[in-house]
Formats: C-alpha cells, structure tokens, sequence
C-alpha cells in the first residue's frame, strides 16, 4: 500500500470513528442543571471536539494497526473474506 492509500484509508477511517467516539462523556445542559437560554437542554455542555478528536486519533491508529498487521504480516487480503469462515455444507458421513 502506497503513502496516499494509506493516507486516504486512515482519512476515511478517522471520520468512520469520529462519529462513533463523539457521544461518549458527552454531558448535557440537562446533565449539569444549567441550561443556557435560547438553547434546548439536550446541547452540549462546553466544547468538548478536542477530546473527541484526539480519542478519534489514538483508536483510528488501533485500527489501522490491525489493518495494517492482517494485511503485511500475516497476508491476509479481500480475496481471503470468503475464506474466514469455515465450509460446513461439506459434512463427512454424507
């Protein structure tokens, strides 16, 4: 995999878990009893992007890694999906 692949997938990826990651500690207006007026109380409670970008960053690098170990160490590749789980059709006795 070349350098803009890879960064393309990790691109792709890091968004993919950003949606993923953005509700967790995610405290409420509601939460805290104090709801700001003209706001509905289920809004955010202070910015909190930073801590969800940077868990984005560091589980996104997880993920690639296992990519990235699957496909160069142990050669795995897309041609192989089909072969991951095993055959049972093929039953002996039959």
């Amino acid at each position: 995999m070349n350098w803009v692949s890879f960064v393309a997938l990790f691109f792709v990826t890091w968004w993919l878990v950003l949606f993923a990651v953005l509700p967790f500690s995610l405290r409420t207006q509601d939460e805290d009893k104090d709801v700001t007026l003209g706001t509905v109380s289920s809004a955010p409670r202070g910015p909190h992007m930073l801590r969800a970008a940077i868990r984005t960053t560091i589980v996104t690098a997880v993920v690639i890694g296992i990519f990235y170990g699957l496909t160069r160490g142990l050669g795995f590749g897309f041609d192989d999906i089909p072969h991951i789980v095993p055959d049972f059709s093929h039953t002996e006795g039959s």
